[in-house]
């Protein structure tokens, strides 16, 4: 069970105080986070994409390449990279770099994203948004597998016999594929043998094992080892000593970023009592003291079967000094947590899932 965080790398206004952090700042701040999360422990770290104000990482290779060099084991890698409107060379050779640098630790999260603006942003069409995934994903994957490349598709100009460089240290080069629970999304994963991430951040979690055992239906179909498949979640959450301090620290943030969201996307107001019940056992909000959030994401490995969580932290803008110390406890008391029970499980022949 691999245990981290993954992060937007957000600049919206404090909640307390009105100020707004720089991008470069905060990009600073993520630095240092990914170092203490290598310190502590924790297996991956993830940076997503995006292209508007409120977000600071429009590259998470760059991000990542900054920490690279001092961690020494975590697995650094994108949450996601929004595929449909990047140049799926670069993005190969922007991770073969990050993989250089970090000697074989990279990945690459590739989905649609959920957010739209790098589509006006790169001269594309959002009438394509699927087309473009697909023809990207096929060119990526197609990188990956051979130094030179020959390439025809009706978004990008062909490649005929060219060489993509450097190459990773990795081979392959992992890449995933994020989705936030659509049945096509799983069932491509599947079918090409990719690794599955789920967001899994409203709702049960527990209503995501069918999507899982679709993934592994698609993927035994089409002849790959589903043994050799992890399949992750990440979901929002966030961590103090004591349950109630975790609540009432993560709620205003998280509240003004969910807002902010919902009049972009018609949702409803966010208030505490639908934080409240996210946060119960049976709900999506990874909120508490160690042992509280641990209980959860065992409950998430025993019912919905995921192999790695990637715990989101912070949601809208929080202290950074917050944000380290759940770091902190994350890795050196939910972690071990966890870990322990499923040593418990495997040393006992006991499932997995």
């Amino acid at each position: 069970m691999e245990i981290g965080i993954s992060t937007f790398v957000e600049t919206t206004p404090d909640v307390h105080t009105g100020e707004v952090i720089s991008h470069a700042q905060r990009l600073r701040d993520v630095v240092e986070e990914i170092v203490l999360a290598d310190r502590v422990g924790l297996d991956v770290f993830g940076v997503g994409e995006h292209h508007r104000k409120d977000y600071a990482a429009s590259s998470p290779a760059m991000v990542l390449a900054a920490a690279a060099p001092q961690t020494k084991r975590i697995r650094l890698t994108s949450a996601v990279t929004v595929l449909s409107s990047a140049d799926p060379v670069r993005v190969f050779q922007d991770f073969a770099t990050l993989d250089g640098i970090s000697n074989g630790r990279a990945e690459i999260m590739a989905g649609r994203g959920s957010f739209v603006e790098s589509f006006p942003l790169f001269g594309y069409d959002l009438n394509d948004y699927d087309e473009l995934f697909d023809e990207k994903l096929e060119l990526l994957l197609k990188i990956r597998e051979s130094e030179k490349v020959t390439w025809k598709g009706g978004h990008r100009p062909a490649i005929n016999n060219l060489g993509v460089y450097p190459r990773p240290v990795q081979d392959p080069l992992p890449v995933w594929i994020g989705s936030g629970g659509n049945q096509e999304s799983v069932i491509r994963a599947g079918l090409l043998g990719l690794p599955l991430v789920l967001a899994i951040i409203g709702g049960r979690p527990t209503q995501f094992a069918p999507l899982v055992e679709l993934y592994k239906r698609a993927a035994a179909h089409a002849g790959h080892d589903i043994s050799k498949l992890p399949v992750a979640s990440h979901s929002h959450g966030f961590i103090a000593e004591e349950t109630e301090l975790a609540a009432d620290k993560f709620f205003p943030s998280t509240q003004a970023s969910m807002n902010v969201l919902g009049k972009e996307r018609g949702w409803g107001p966010y208030d505490r009592s639908s934080f409240d019940f996210a946060r119960s056992f049976e709900g999506a909000l990874y909120v508490g003291d160690p042992e509280t959030v641990a209980k959860k994401i065992i409950h998430l490995r025993k019912n919905v079967g995921i192999s790695r969580f990637m715990l989101h932290v912070p949601v809208g803008t929080m202290p950074h000094q917050d944000v380290m110390k759940a770091i902190e406890l994350l890795g050196t008391e939910a972690a071990p947590m966890v870990r322990e029970e499923i040593a418990r499980w495997e040393a006992a022949g006991e499932p997995k899932e």
